[in-house]
């Protein structure tokens, strides 16, 4: 989806840009690209008597978008408030971009940029002022050019004398990743970034994220299996505080149940039959009648098996033959109740 300042998204928002004179770039990474900048080690976080965060262990490197995913109480805020340094872990090593989180705090936040969920922020302030603001905080020597670099990058120009109170969801969460981003840090960790906004501003801040991506690595927490899917080239499952998967969305896409199940309508005759002889070939898991008569036959192996099911069928005729695609969400369900691993 292509950004734009949609005039129904805030209430005083300008109908174009006023500004056209692009910003300066920001100075390049000192790294080559590829290099690990997040190392977990046997990471473990006790709540009382609750173990939040299990020994896990991972890593990230630039150009990686790595997705959270989890239940409610999973684990995944408090990994990345560990990760951050906000939290200190009861066991366990963190290293960002080489430096130990432990030993040096101040150094590690210079190199992240932080969205938490519902990030804070001073709503009488401006756009521009908040920003303004948060560079002074962080010490920038260039604040104005990172302040412009910013606004255009999150696309906020548009609002940036209007104050945050006024601005849509969407806008206000476009604010939270402009302050994360605006030392041009090598690590952006976000929490729930798209939470609570419509399907519209939701694409926006989808594919403001896929645009950061490049030279830098990305951790987000989701509970929105589509958004994985969509901006994330890792994805890893965590429940009770472990890490039950970890691998990439095309790869868990291709182990859900029912992926590359063949669907039909049987022309002539009974589609029970057709079913019942589907079920006996070697390379089907199962076949059924679903409601309204269509037939289902899934592969045991997960590989597409299209022309076996048409072979298979014989004399019968078949139309509206499709091949479904396994839903991530259906092996989220799977892997959270303990099915698969």
């Amino acid at each position: 989806m292509t950004e734009t300042d949609h005039p129904d998204s805030v209430p005083r928002a300008a109908a174009a840009e006023a500004e056209t004179t692009p910003p300066e770039a920001p100075p390049p990474k000192a790294d080559g690209p590829g290099e690990v900048l997040i190392s977990v080690a046997d990471l473990t976080k006790h709540y009382g008597s609750i173990r939040a965060v299990d020994g896990i262990s991972f890593e990230v490197r630039r150009g990686d978008v790595l997705g959270f995913l989890g239940p409610n109480g999973a684990g995944k805020t408090t990994a990345m408030k560990m990760i951050t340094g906000f939290l200190e872990p009861d066991r366990g090593s963190i290293a960002v971009a080489g430096i130990d989180v432990a030993a040096d705090r101040l150094a590690v936040s210079r190199r992240i940029g932080y969205l938490p969920e519902d990030a804070p922020a001073y709503g009488e302030m401006t756009v521009e002022a908040f920003l303004r603001f948060i560079a002074e905080v962080r010490e920038l020597e260039a604040a104005e050019e990172a302040i412009e670099r910013v606004l255009e990058t999150a696309h906020l120009r548009s609002v940036r004398g209007q104050t945050i109170e006024t601005l849509s969801k969407g806008y206000k969460r476009r604010v939270g990743l402009a302050q994360a981003l605006i030392h041009d840090p090598d690590v952006l960790i976000l929490d729930e970034p798209t939470d609570g906004l419509d399907p519209n501003q939701k694409a926006v801040v989808q594919d403001l994220i896929s645009s950061l991506s490049s030279d830098r690595c990305i951790v987000l927490s989701t509970h929105i299996l589509d958004e994985a899917e969509r901006v994330c080239n890792r994805a890893v499952i965590l429940s009770e505080g472990r890490i039950l998967v970890d691998s990439t969305p095309a790869a868990l896409v291709a182990r859900a149940p029912g992926h590359n199940a063949v669907r039909f309508r049987v022309v002539d005759g009974d589609p029970a039959d057709v079913a019942e002889t589907l079920s006996e070939a070697d390379w089907c898991a199962g076949a059924r009648v679903l409601p309204g008569g269509e037939v289902e036959a899934e592969p045991r192996d997960g590989e597409n098996r299209l022309n076996d099911v048409l072979a298979a069928v014989g004399e019968h005729r078949v139309a509206d033959v499709r091949v479904r695609e396994g839903r991530l969400d259906e092996l989220f369900r799977d892997v959270t109740r303990g099915v698969a691993a």
